[in-house]
């Protein structure tokens, strides 16, 4: 059964674009879909953990509002804390899935339980990584947990928190 779920930002959470406003700050775009489900996955007693190459204080104040407790940001070896987090938190690779883009996601990918990629992202993470019909930013994150919630036999679970 998969416990935690590991999700990358930019490309995954977001459509991949940074955008500058004439301030120099930084804008995102998250969907409220992916929100809504992983705020359900948290509900249902599992974990969720953001392991993205970026700095960014919009990705913290996303992850502080939907309760994510793990947030590793400015990360270039994700594998490695992937494994240190999952050390800590007692579960083995079989137990985790995740979800990333390109290639700094390939190792993480590969070492995982179960590994997705939106529609979008590199080629190269087609045979480490289930291929999911979303591009990023557009609630592929939803697409990936309800997949694993599928996967766990927990679609009752999901749905009785809100129907």
């Amino acid at each position: 059964m998969i416990q935690l779920l590991l999700l990358d930002v930019d490309g995954c959470m977001t459509d991949g674009r940074i955008i500058y406003n004439e301030k120099g700050e930084e804008i995102k775009n998250f969907n409220v879909k992916d929100g809504f489900i992983i705020r359900s996955w948290l509900k249902m007693g599992h974990s969720v953990a953001i392991i993205t190459g970026r700095e960014s204080a919009i990705v913290a104040n996303r992850a502080k509002e939907l309760r994510i407790p793990y947030l590793f940001q400015g990360v270039d070896d994700k594998l490695s804390v992937a494994q240190k987090l999952c050390e800590e938190l007692g579960i083995e690779s079989h137990q985790v899935a995740a979800i990333g883009d390109d290639l700094n996601d390939y190792n993480m990918l590969q070492w995982v339980g179960q590994g997705y990629t939106p529609k979008d992202g590199s080629h190269h993470l087609h045979g480490v990584a289930t291929v999911l019909e979303n591009i990023g930013g557009d609630a592929v994150v939803r697409e990936m947990i309800e997949k694993v919630i599928d996967h766990n036999g927990e679609r009752e679970k999901f749905l009785s928190l809100w129907i």
